[in-house]
């Protein structure tokens, strides 16, 4: 195990619209949005119905499958709606905001002094258990189980991702908390890898195994992480979370609130002036409405633009999300397309343009693909950009097949969609990877879970 890992492969894609760090605005949100969809296989159950009132912490779902698994609200107010979708689907809790937050008082926690099972409990009585996330399948952690290791990255390379030093500064005291309280009740080493071209605040963390991260994008993806450092095998598992619910777990136990509320980067090409915002997950982009033109033919992304979920102009920020990512709608077409001989205003990851030429220019992208799904192309075009010792064509063609042997074979159990997103943005096929891996997980969570 190295605690100096430094990645050769991978790409920084060079996009404008990076949010200035500042906090433009505090957010004081209309409508909050309860989302069951930002997680994997959950089956929820509905526990509140329209007009009733609950406070910041109050559950409002919970997991058919384990019900002691909660999801609570992260503002004070009144259930304003319950959307559903085709056969009944609930997609959405959407809860109208008090001006003035209101709390459950879960009760401030000294960590040295509760045991391991009194740690769990209080992070499912909070609902925030759904903030820990299992390997393999990226599934919600499962709380009978125990797992190897439990991995931060505490820092994102991902597209105009939001700088995490800056969204937590003042927040590693809660940090601190939060990591001997997940060491003390999963009994294994928390693994915190940091950017070793930054100094870093979680350099100063104890009690955990730290360990030094450099190069280009997916450097920062904990996926990739993990498969330097402890590779998840078969009938192993790994938990991971992120710097921004560590926090949050934290204040849970030194405040005593479930307080979810954050740093949000507002970025894009088509970002009016983008900064940060202070906020809560599940706020509406209908809340930023001062970042864009309303007017334009725009793509509304929660989280970056490799992997981030398209909401909409009408749509909610997701529970683990921290950046918003404002794009134009890539619908119009070029006369002559990919046969013109200057194309100055494109970014290529291959010397197709002449791109290479001025590495430090940015370039105001957008959504259109430039082409369409065709055949594979057997290359070397992934292996450039997938820091990881995987086969992905091979991994990919065994999830087209369902064959699940040939899938546990290439690497199913180390990987999530993120992990090949990069993949996918330089596929000369134009394959949705991303939804195969999707797809593919879907089928080992039916058949062997």
């Amino acid at each position: 195990m190295s605690n100096n890992i430094y990645l050769k492969k991978g790409l920084d894609l060079p996009i404008n619209g990076a949010a200035a760090q500042n906090t433009k605005k505090v957010i004081v949100p209309d409508v909050v949005a309860v989302k069951p969809t930002d997680f994997r296989s959950l089956v929820p159950k509905l526990l509140v119905r329209e007009g009733d009132k609950v406070l910041a912490g109050s559950p409002v779902l919970a997991d058919k499958m384990s019900q002691n698994i909660l999801f609570t609200s992260p503002v004070s107010g009144t259930v304003a709606e319950v959307v559903r979708g085709e056969k009944r689907k609930l997609l959405e809790v959407r809860i109208k905001a008090d001006e003035k937050q209101e709390y459950v008082d879960f009760g401030v926690k000294k960590v040295s002094s509760l045991s391991a099972e009194q740690i769990k409990e209080a992070l499912l009585a909070a609902g925030l258990w759904p903030a820990l996330t299992q390997r393999p399948y990226g599934i919600i952690a499962n709380p009978e189980s125990k797992p190897k290791a439990i991995f931060v990255s505490a820092f994102s390379t991902a597209p105009l991702a939001a700088d995490t030093e800056f969204v937590l500064n003042g927040q590693i005291g809660h940090i601190q908390t939060a990591v001997d309280a997940l060491g003390k009740m999963a009994g294994c080493k928390v693994h915190v890898c940091v950017n070793a071209a930054n100094a870093s605040a979680f350099s100063k963390l104890q009690n955990v195994v730290l360990h030094s991260v450099s190069g280009k994008h997916p450097a920062g993806n904990v996926g990739v992480q993990i498969h330097h450092i402890s590779p998840v095998q078969k009938g192993e598992t790994v938990w991971t979370v992120s710097p921004v619910m560590l926090a949050a777990i934290g204040k849970l136990f030194d405040t005593g609130k479930y307080d979810v509320s954050r740093k949000i980067a507002v970025t894009g090409p088509k970002a009016v002036n983008p900064a940060y915002v202070e906020g809560y997950p599940g706020i509406s982009i209908k809340d930023l409405k001062e970042f864009y033109d309303a007017s334009e033919n725009l793509r509304y992304i929660s989280g970056d633009v490799l992997t981030g979920t398209n909401v909409g102009a009408e749509g909610f920020i997701g529970f683990f999300d921290n950046q918003v990512t404002i794009l134009e709608e890539g619908d119009k077409y070029e006369l002559l397309g990919w046969a013109k001989p200057f194309r100055t205003k494109l970014f290529s990851a291959s010397r197709t343009y002449f791109s290479w030429l001025t590495p430090n220019k940015k370039y105001d992208m957008d959504t259109n693909l430039h082409g369409g799904p065709r055949a594979f192309v057997v290359n070397d075009t992934y292996g450039k950009v997938l820091p990881m010792d995987l086969y992905p064509v091979y991994l990919l063609k065994a999830c087209l097949a369902n064959d699940i042997d040939k899938m546990e074979k290439f690497g199913i159990y180390e990987v999530l969609e993120e992990d090949l997103a990069l993949c996918e943005y330089v596929c000369p096929s134009k394959i949705y990877i991303q939804q195969i891996i999707t797809d593919g997980i879907a089928l080992m969570l039916k058949e062997m879970c």
